[in-house]
């Protein structure tokens, strides 16, 4: 019998249990986002002064605000709200940055110079800071924040990817498909890009979380999504006004939601880089 030895298959990764509560969290997001306005007891824009500021209770659970609606309902709508916009902003910044990133890296010349300066330019000021000036001369909308936190996200994509293509395009098999007569761009998508996956989708499962965050803390200065729509930021902002009197329900459980979804996508980005991790057995 030949005494060489047999390549080891890829054992699939280990879930830990960590990682199943992480994955159970974003299911229990995930559900809240796409059913949870068809499921919730009360309309959560509409008020009821007569109940106004009742503590949690069988009939609303989380209480009630300063005008009566159910706090319950607007935390669960919530959830849609910002998910949403976090999803949205993420995918326009994957796209944009890669596209970018992979264009100063593979050319380089004037146009690694132009793009890395554009870099340089927006890493310069304080993100938050940056992502406020940029909310606040757009106006309060949806798209003001996805616009904000696109461009205060884009280094973070331009940046890695910019470092791997320029890495990787003398590499062999970038070689061999030059000389097999594939084009730049195809060999960019095909060739390169294939190994930038892992690590990408780990990045944006990480900036998952800070894009919640960042919708939020713009909705709570006032710069994000408009009153009454429910929105973790503003209920948070909302609420605070109420913190000596005492009513705690009112930043306290949209607040817990708020760090309970930032806590998710951190955990998922820990999980993918041990389960992408091409250095596995």
């Amino acid at each position: 019998m030949s005494d060489v030895a047999l390549p080891r298959r890829r054992t699939l990764p280990a879930i830990r249990p960590v990682h199943a509560i992480a994955l159970a969290m974003l299911a229990v997001l995930v559900l809240m986002a796409a059913f949870g306005p068809l499921l919730v007891p009360y309309d959560p824009v509409s008020t009821n002064p007569p109940v106004a500021l009742q503590p949690p209770s069988a009939a609303h659970w989380f209480g009630t605000d300063q005008l009566g609606r159910d706090v319950f309902s607007r935390v669960i709508v919530s959830a849609r709200v910002d998910l949403g916009i976090a999803i949205t902003a993420v995918a326009v910044t994957v796209v944009l940055g890669t596209a970018l990133g992979a264009a100063a890296g593979w050319l380089g010349g004037w146009t690694d110079r132009v793009i890395s300066r554009l870099i340089d330019t927006i890493m310069a000021f304080p993100l938050f800071v940056l992502a406020v000036g940029i909310a606040a001369a757009l106006g309060n909308s949806v798209s003001s924040v996805v616009v904000a936190t696109v461009i205060v996200n884009l280094p973070l994509y331009a940046r890695q990817t910019r470092a791997e293509v320029n890495r990787r395009r003398d590499a062999a098999y970038v070689e061999a498909a030059r000389l097999a007569g594939v084009g730049s761009f195809a060999t960019v998508v095909f060739h390169i890009f294939p190994n930038l996956v892992p690590a990408i989708m780990v990045q944006a499962s990480l900036n998952m979380g800070w894009a919640i965050l960042n919708s939020a803390g713009l909705s709570f200065l006032g710069l994000g999504i408009r009153p009454p729509n429910p929105e973790w930021g503003i209920m948070v902002s909302e609420g605070a006004a109420y913190i000596i009197s005492g009513e705690w329900w009112l930043f306290a459980f949209p607040g817990g939601a708020l760090l309970i979804a930032i806590l998710t996508f951190s955990l998922l980005g820990d999980a993918l880089r041990d389960w992408l991790d091409p250095r596995r057995a």
